[in-house]
């Protein structure tokens, strides 16, 4: 794999930080991240290859393998594969939008996630840390829209929430602040891609 490098943003730019395990990356987190950088109006977005979820008790496919594959399926001149956690020495969420707010005092933050997340948030890692630090934009996927919105986390900050219509607002929004958004979305996910078999043995499923 190539060598770590830190991404470039300008100052003011809207940069959106949809973070993950990526084990497989597949169409499915393509098309969340083209949906959000339309929705939320954001200048750029990075992809954020974690070392492991640690929600998870299995480990993903090695960190290289995942990166590169990301680099192979995400194609746009907006969008950036990092593996920036590595460099940082960060794994949870909330200590890596620390560091990377150091790093890039004069950009703007949207961190993504899709409504599946949404629904279990409050068993991240100082997850109302996050919520107060960074914008937030939810992208609801199939199944996951009840859940979301009765979850702990939504509950909880039900006031800072941006109505759907003024979703390109978000960017610029003050923290704490979120916006749930429904788009068409395609009913991939990586679990699913695994049960199918290939990921394990270097190759895609299709």
């Amino acid at each position: 794999m190539e060598r770590s490098t830190i991404p470039y943003a300008r100052p003011g730019q809207v940069v959106g930080l949809f973070g993950g395990s990526f084990d497989p990356p597949h169409q499915g987190h393509v098309h969340v991240t083209r949906e959000a950088m339309k929705a939320f109006g954001l200048d750029r977005v990075w992809w954020l290859v974690s070392l492991g979820n640690p929600l998870k008790e299995r480990g993903p496919a090695p960190l290289a393998r995942r990166v590169a594959t990301a680099r192979d399926v995400m194609q746009h001149p907006r969008v950036e594969i990092t593996d920036i956690e590595a460099l940082t020495g960060t794994r949870a969420t909330a200590d890596t939008l620390a560091a990377l707010r150091q790093l890039y005092p004069q950009v703007r933050f949207v961190w993504l996630m899709g409504a599946d997340n949404l629904a279990q948030f409050h068993r991240w890692k100082d997850w109302r840390q996050i919520m107060d630090s960074v914008p937030v934009g939810v992208v609801a996927r199939p199944g996951d829209r009840i859940s979301a919105r009765m979850s702990p986390a939504a509950r909880l900050y039900a006031k800072y929430r941006i109505d759907g219509q003024a979703r390109h607002l978000l960017g610029r929004a003050q923290a704490p602040a979120w916006c749930f958004v429904n788009v068409p979305m395609v009913d991939l996910s990586s679990t699913e891609l695994r049960k199918r078999g290939g990921w394990s043995d270097g190759v895609l499923p299709e």
